[in-house]
């Protein structure tokens, strides 16, 4: 189904604000994001009360630390619920592959589904004079993907990154491989801090399992209405 790889990120910094959009949005995404303004905001028990109106969690927390910290972060994350969460890429194999291991083992203690693990690659918000100033010196698709290698070998399972690379991520790392892509804007949006874009359909032609929207759905005059013509695109 269309609305099962729409993920609306919840950018908002109150519970109530979070939870009245998943009430009106429900129908149009099954999967919504909660990053560092909303969990900072509510703390964890914002997963628990998005998950019980039926819907299901991305936690965007981006955990980026040495290893031991990121697999109890995992362990504690995984208790949650949550359909998937993110680590930095560049946390190195260690870090993930510990966050891997902790996950896999705690959903097996609890006897739930194992959560999705993905690894940020490349921030959307960045372009290659960004990334040349953090002494990177490879172009943005070639690092992309040597993280996504790096990601899978240390056994996650997908990478989050821009819909400009993700066809080469699909075509480098096979259709197994989970592909979620941020920085997606329908034609009419501002752009708004996002340097590497693409529309609905370009990332989901490009290779994406899903994709990420917020502003431009939330902050439209009539945020349903945005949402739907967002699954009208992706399916012509």
């Amino acid at each position: 189904m269309h609305k099962d790889r729409l993920i609306i990120a919840l950018d908002v910094d109150s519970e109530d604000k979070a939870l009245e959009a998943v009430r009106r949005l429900k129908k149009s995404a099954r999967f919504f994001k909660v990053g560092f303004e909303l969990f900072s905001s509510c703390g964890p028990d914002i997963v628990g009360k998005i998950r019980k109106s039926g819907c299901e969690v991305f936690l965007d927390l981006k955990f980026h630390d040495i290893p031991n910290t990121v697999a109890k972060a995992a362990r504690s994350v995984t208790g949650l619920g949550v359909y998937m969460f993110n680590v930095h890429a560049l946390g190195g194999f260690d870090m993930m592959k510990a966050a891997a291991v902790a996950c896999a083992e705690e959903a097996t203690r609890l006897k739930i589904a194992k959560p999705r693990i993905l690894a940020v690659t490349v921030l959307t918000s960045m372009d290659e004079n960004a990334l040349k100033k953090t002494g990177i010196n490879y172009n943005i698709s070639s690092q992309v993907v040597r993280l996504a290698k790096l990601a899978k070998d240390a056994g996650l399972d997908g990478v989050v990154a821009s819909p400009q690379e993700a066809k080469i991520i699909r075509e480098s790392l096979g259709k197994d491989f989970l592909i979620v892509t941020p920085g997606v804007r329908p034609a009419s949006a501002e752009p708004g801090d996002q340097k590497r874009i693409a529309t609905p359909k370009e990332a989901i032609d490009a290779g994406a399992d899903f994709i990420v929207v917020g502003r431009p759905i939330l902050e439209a005059g009539d945020p349903v209405k945005s949402a739907q013509d967002i699954l009208k695109e992706i399916s012509a």
